[in-house]
């Protein structure tokens, strides 16, 4: 046997031991890119969660000023974790709109009394027709929409503090 051949199953070796190093190094990207980025609002009109907070349509989000879209839900745990972080955008300027998705109404008044609450106006999606429409499968997930009614982003889970510098620069490319 030549002495390439004996070296073959060493190399071949090292070569997958190597791919696999270089992919755990470099995961696939995570980011799920929305058919909906760029394309309107899709039309729909949800009553009101809250007596003293407005329903939502989809022309309240087309008023000049971009605004975020937040799908969250009374039952979910990563919405507490992203409630304070919700919060400092609200406090920063950003205007949010709310749909609560397969929620009843108590339930979510009890969650936003006890977690804040950033919304300007909250929708009721009981049977997720407007959710799905959006393109989206869970929650959270959040919407920027510029001033035109247009989806610019779309983030899918909960919005990290370390988040914030992308979304506020997202908001102000769409200004």
């Amino acid at each position: 046997m030549s002495r390439g051949l004996r070296l073959l199953p060493i190399i071949l070796l090292i070569w997958i031991l190597g791919t696999f190093a270089w992919r755990l190094i470099q995961p696939d990207d995570p980011t799920i890119r929305s058919q909906l980025v760029n394309r309107e609002v899709p039309e729909f009109a949800l009553p009101a969660v809250l007596p003293n907070t407005a329903g939502l349509k989809s022309t309240d989000l087309a008023t000049g000023k971009p605004r975020l879209l937040n799908l969250f839900a009374s039952w979910c745990v990563p919405c507490i974790g992203e409630a304070p972080v919700l919060d400092e955008l609200r406090k920063r300027g950003v205007a949010i709109d709310g749909i609560a998705i397969r929620d009843n109404n108590g339930a979510v008044g009890a969650f936003l009394n006890r977690h804040g609450n950033p919304y300007e106006r909250i929708g009721s999606d009981p049977t997720s027709r407007t959710q799905l429409a959006l393109g989206s499968s869970g929650v959270p997930e959040t919407f920027i929409i510029d001033g035109k009614g247009v989806i610019r982003l779309q983030h899918v889970g909960a919005i990290e503090r370390s988040d914030l510098p992308r979304i506020m620069a997202e908001l102000e490319k769409v200004r």
